[in-house]
């Protein structure tokens, strides 16, 4: 697992007018998290992004170096960013130790294209995208990779497939389903709509009244 240094600073104040001030100077409000207590720092924003943009995702640990000397060893847990500026407002740390174990959940990517993708049309769903697992901190895996490549329409790949290195120990139920390839959906043509055909109605011929006068009177017999 990869390992990076930051510089910290330990923070006194809190509340949202401490932490617009921080920002302002350039920095982000943060907190340590270790057995059940919470410690008030904050980072260079510029250096925090680096190791944000840089880690994209993965579990990485983070040396958290401070001015006094102190150092502390943490992962970093997760991170809050202003959607309309996209500039980072707050993140979180959690302290580990190399001899005590941690949970953490890990990201599961995938390799290759399915056959049944490819080659079938399928259609690939991702049911879920991590796992829970157990290990000491330099054992925990920046990612875990699994090779979709061969799969089939109306296969599945499980957890219990993942293959992870000796030491750690996988917690999410070893049946959860993460990666299947189904049928695409056959799409059903339009039934065309059946106008039944307009039937004239048969026209009644109305006789004027020239027809009727216009008609032959009657033969008279002479006497």
């Amino acid at each position: 697992m990869e390992r990076i240094s930051i510089q910290a600073e330990k923070r006194e104040g809190a509340g949202k007018g401490v932490a617009r001030t921080l920002r302002r100077e350039g920095k982000v409000p943060a907190v340590l998290y270790r057995a059940g207590k919470a410690q008030s720092i904050q980072l260079s924003r510029k250096e925090l992004s680096k190791l944000i943009n840089k880690v994209a995702g993965e579990q990485v640990m983070v040396d958290l170096q401070f001015a006094d000397g102190e150092k502390k060893l943490a992962l970093l847990k997760n991170f809050q960013v202003d959607p309309i500026r996209s500039e980072l407002l707050h993140t979180d740390f959690f302290e580990v130790s190399l001899t005590e174990t941690v949970r953490i959940t890990v990201h599961v990517t995938t390799k290759g294209e399915p056959i049944g993708v490819k080659r079938d049309g399928g259609i690939l769903q991702h049911p879920i995208r991590e796992i829970m697992i157990e290990c000491l901190p330099d054992k925990i895996p920046g990612k875990i990779e699994l090779d979709i490549s061969k799969l089939e329409v109306g296969q599945s790949l499980h957890v219990s497939d993942l293959r992870v290195e000796e030491g750690i120990k996988i917690l999410t139920d070893p049946h959860e389903v993460i990666v299947n390839v189904v049928e695409s959906a056959v799409e059903v043509a339009p039934v065309a709509e059946v106008v039944a055909p307009v039937t004239a109605e048969p026209e009644v011929i109305k006789k004027g009244k020239k027809e009727e006068e216009g008609a032959a009177a009657p033969e008279k017999k002479g006497k």
